[in-house]
């Protein structure tokens, strides 16, 4: 004798796939777009900008490398860092 009350499986697995589809929509995407402004970000960075770290560094750049860049924090004293370690760039 059958149950009356079953619910068929995919019945059940639609929950799990709108919770997916909230995830990716209020997280993941959001997350790239964000992760690409900030590539499209390092990519113009250029001599004499003046710069934030993530680590809360000034400064203004000097030399720009393939992967890093050197950044002069005060008169003599330079620094040579990872060009991902960059937060943001200073607007004049």
């Amino acid at each position: 004798m059958p149950q009356s009350g079953a619910v068929s499986p995919l019945v059940q697995f639609f929950p799990l796939v709108l919770i997916f589809i909230i995830f990716y929509f209020l997280l993941i995407r959001p997350q790239k777009q964000k992760e690409k402004e900030h590539q499209k970000m390092l990519a113009g960075i250029e001599k004499n900008d003046e710069v934030v770290t993530s680590g809360g560094i000034h400064g203004t750049v000097v030399n720009v490398k393939e992967k890093t860049l050197i950044l002069r924090i005060d008169e003599n004293v330079k620094m040579e860092i990872e060009k991902n370690s960059v937060a943001y760039i200073k607007k004049p």
